[in-house]
């Protein structure tokens, strides 16, 4: 039995270590997106790293939620991140925030914006429009937090939670004082 080829070590030391790096250069005559090792996963590229995790703090939007008890909870998210995901990803005790889990049939995540940054929020849909109308503390500035996306230009923004909150699912009330 011979030796095995390069490429057979390349994939056993990539199926051992996902977090090394692969810059060797394709054999003569391969050609790219052909079988050759770097075409396999890309040149220099780390592997097993999403992209989530590879974003740096630099690329991370931050918001503020005032909770319904007033306190002042910050969390990061990613650019094109919905503010549920936010809250969801970062673990906030927001009680009954996303009840559905952003499929647009309740009004648990109903968050209140300041002004400024309402004026420049994508346009509301019918549905999310239907889901606000069943919301408890509704606003000018009212959105559901799951059809809200991140956007750099709302790094640093504070959102307000609304003191209780309506679930359209249910005809119970989940309020600061339950």
């Amino acid at each position: 039995m011979s030796a095995p080829g390069p490429l057979r070590l390349l994939r056993a030391a990539a199926a051992a270590s996902r977090r090394w790096l692969l810059s060797a250069a394709p054999a003569a005559g391969a050609r790219p997106g052909r079988g050759s090792a770097a075409s396999a996963v890309g040149a220099a590229r780390p592997l097993g790293l999403s992209a989530r995790a590879a974003l740096s703090s630099e690329e991370k939007i931050t918001v503020h939620f005032i909770n319904r008890d007033g306190d002042k909870l910050t969390a990061k998210g990613k650019p094109g991140d919905s503010l549920l995901d936010v809250v969801v990803d970062n673990n906030l005790d927001i009680d009954g925030f996303g009840a559905c889990e952003g499929t647009l049939a309740c009004s648990t995540c109903h968050l209140i914006f300041e002004d400024h940054v309402f004026e420049k929020l994508d346009a509301i849909t019918d549905e999310e429009m239907d889901m606000l109308d069943l919301a408890y503390g509704l606003t000018e500035t009212s959105r559901l937090g799951c059809q809200i996306c991140l956007k750099k230009s709302m790094n640093d923004m504070t959102v307000r939670v609304p003191e209780a909150v309506a679930d359209a699912r249910q005809s119970i009330d989940m309020s600061k004082n339950s």
